[in-house]
């Protein structure tokens, strides 16, 4: 199954391409999921009644979610809140706070993943900067609960009560790690979803200078976290040649923004239709037949570790990122991890076994590669005669 990320800048119709995608692949033939989630009901509007064959929608109900999610939480602490003489919240009283629509957009995306019955999974996205940090979520996570409960700690379960009588304070419940192992199985399957090579990211933007800049950075963050772009959907293209010097001007800017993006990944453009689109007709009418419709996932681009040893004496790990300046990077080696820096976004990725036995010796970006050197520690590397 193929699962497609929409995304781009605020404001550049990610919503209407999503749509228009999933119609033109339900239109040949393809079995198709279209999940958002957007507050109210756009997809409403764009898509109308009745669906056609092979098109089916879903909206994440994040508040719903929310409220399902902590009152399941209550329930398997409850004797934890008993002691504590804590009253549980009911679930009418119960406001989504801040963060939970990420959270139920990703765990829509797993269940999503595992759908039986569709062979193309299309997921409208926030706007691309928040998308991109949703997507980094499970994986940031995941690292957070290994550190805070980790696994040899679990193992001590039997010893827990010894240990607080010698401590003199009490030791986390029992339960905590049990909801902590549970958390991680969770994040996983949706990491292992985001991280399958059959998922690949379509972003959608305005061709324009402001545009330009925000699908750089948000080209930097998807690379950071290795999601291959399958290509850049530039919508509302005003005709080439239309009257008046004002839209010649404007059609001149957006064929040149256009261009230049096509250097970097295929461009598929889309007319300016005027109104809003609405209804099947209009959205059939975005584009040339097929011309939206993904045929195979993206390839994603391997970290690879160059063997430069007999030549220059170190290895070297090649991290793609296109787009990116030097001024936009930073690396710091944290014991067998590497804190990557790339504009706004940031990731902390463990070291191939290999490097872990190296010190950083340099780094140096060429042609949108990020090449780092290591250097083998004498202490650590195998020793050859």
């Amino acid at each position: 199954m193929h699962t497609l990320l929409v995304t781009g800048p605020g404001g550049a119709g990610r919503t209407t391409v999503a749509a228009a995608t999933a119609l033109a692949a339900a239109r040949r033939g393809r079995q198709v999921l279209l999940l958002t989630g957007d507050p109210g009901d756009p997809l409403a509007a764009l898509l109308g009644d009745p669906l056609p064959p092979g098109l089916s929608v879903a909206r994440v109900d994040s508040g719903q979610e929310f409220r399902d999610e902590l009152v399941a939480l209550q329930e398997r602490g409850s004797a934890l809140l008993s002691m504590a003489g804590a009253r549980p919240l009911a679930a009418e009283e119960l406001t989504e706070l801040p963060g939970a629509e990420q959270f139920a957009l990703l765990r829509a995306l797993r269940r999503a993943a595992s759908a039986p019955a569709a062979d193309l999974v299309v997921v409208d996205l926030p706007p691309l900067h928040q998308a991109v940090a949703t997507l980094a979520l499970p994986a940031q996570l995941r690292r957070y609960l290994a550190r805070l409960f980790p696994a040899e700690k679990q193992a001590a379960r039997a010893l827990r009560p010894v240990l607080a009588q010698l401590a003199g304070v009490p030791m986390p419940a029992q339960w905590l790690y049990e909801a902590a192992a549970r958390w991680d199985e969770e994040l996983a399957a949706v990491q292992a979803a985001i991280e399958a090579d059959t998922t690949d990211v379509r972003l959608v933007a305005e061709p324009g200078p402001a545009a330009a800049d925000a699908l750089r950075l948000g080209r930097l963050g998807l690379a950071l976290q290795q999601l291959p772009v399958r290509d850049v959907v530039a919508n509302r293209m005003v005709p080439h040649g239309s009257a008046g010097p004002w839209l010649a001007g404007l059609a001149a800017q957006q064929e040149k923004h256009a261009a230049e993006w096509a250097g970097e990944s295929p461009v598929v453009t889309l007319a300016h239709l005027g109104p809003a689109p609405q209804g099947q007709d209009d959205l059939d009418r975005l584009a040339a037949p097929g011309t939206l419709v993904p045929d195979r996932p993206a390839p994603r681009r391997a970290w690879t570790v160059e063997d430069r040893l007999a030549d220059d004496g170190v290895l070297v790990w090649v991290v793609p990122l296109p787009g990116a300046h030097k001024r936009d990077l930073d690396l710091v080696r944290r014991g067998d991890e590497l804190l990557l820096t790339a504009g706004p976004h940031r990731r902390i990725v463990p070291l191939p076994s290999a490097l872990r036995r190296c010190t950083v010796s340099g780094a140096a970006l060429t042609e949108g590669e990020l090449r780092i050197r290591f250097t083998p520690d004498p202490g650590l590397w195998p020793r050859t005669r």
